[in-house]
């Protein structure tokens, strides 16, 4: 599916389908093909999906916040001329497409989050950086998931990569240090976009209380559950993600 990929200017990112645009933003040790289920299923309803790449590691240092990612989400839209969005976001992502929300709100059209960084401090996952340890990376990744196994071997040497690029390690504590500074929780309570908040019971990264809390902040949101189901929904359970997803977008008439 990545052989795709636009390269545009500053921009790289995945474009399939017609009709809506749906903007997914992926989490800080996500790369474009955790989301393969929901983009194969939802450029044939109807939507047009696009994924950009986010600049995680290719910012400078000093830039390198949850709020210049919104900025740059911004700018892609620009680009995209696109006029309401629909967000999806997982992790970091959610944390990005919320404080877009927040600064940009009539740009968005609805929001989707999933195990969402934004209001809970350790949802970068404690004590990450153990370079060298291969062991630790992929018991570190194995527990995002309910079921172990959903971290492949791909994904393990992707993290394990990204932890032993110094440079790369070094952005991802200062993205991780971002979040923790911007805790959303006094500005949900003004943000009246429609919201899906889509969460694994069992993820133990953004444990359910924090899904409650959201639900509880956002005032137009609703809240699923997906059981035995870690901190990356639309990887673990794609089907049933989906059709969540899709049942949502269909009684919001989205």
């Amino acid at each position: 599916m990545l052989k795709n990929v636009k390269k545009e200017g500053k921009f790289s990112y995945l474009e399939i389908g017609e009709g809506q645009p749906i903007i997914i933003l992926h989490g800080l040790m996500g790369g474009l093909s955790n989301f393969e289920g929901v983009t194969q299923f939802f450029s044939k309803k109807g939507y047009k999906i696009l994924i950009p790449e986010l600049p995680i590691y290719s910012m400078p240092l000093i830039k390198t916040t949850v709020k210049n990612l919104a900025k740059f989400l911004e700018q892609f839209i620009e680009y995209k001329k696109i006029d309401k969005a629909i967000l999806l976001g997982n992790s970091l992502g959610g944390h990005i497409g919320l404080l877009h929300t927040k600064l940009f709100p009539q740009k968005v059209k609805a929001l989707v989050i999933t195990g969402s960084s934004g209001l809970y401090e350790s949802a970068m996952g404690d004590g990450y950086p153990k370079r060298g340890d291969y062991e630790f990376i992929k018991k570190k990744s194995e527990d995002v998931f309910y079921d172990p196994k959903v971290a492949t071997k791909e994904i393990v040497d992707e993290v394990f990569e990204t932890v032993n690029d110094r440079s790369k390690l070094v952005k991802t504590l200062a993205i991780a240090k971002s979040a923790i500074r911007h805790n959303m929780s006094k500005d949900l309570p003004n943000m009246d976009t429609p919201t899906c908040i889509i969460w694994g019971k069992n993820d133990s990264v953004t444990p359910p209380n924090v899904a409650e809390e959201f639900h509880e902040l956002l005032p137009d949101s609703d809240l699923y559950w997906i059981d035995e189901c870690g901190h990356a929904p639309m990887m673990e359970h794609p089907n049933t993600f989906n059709e969540i997803l899709d049942a949502w977008l269909t009684k919001r008439s989205l």
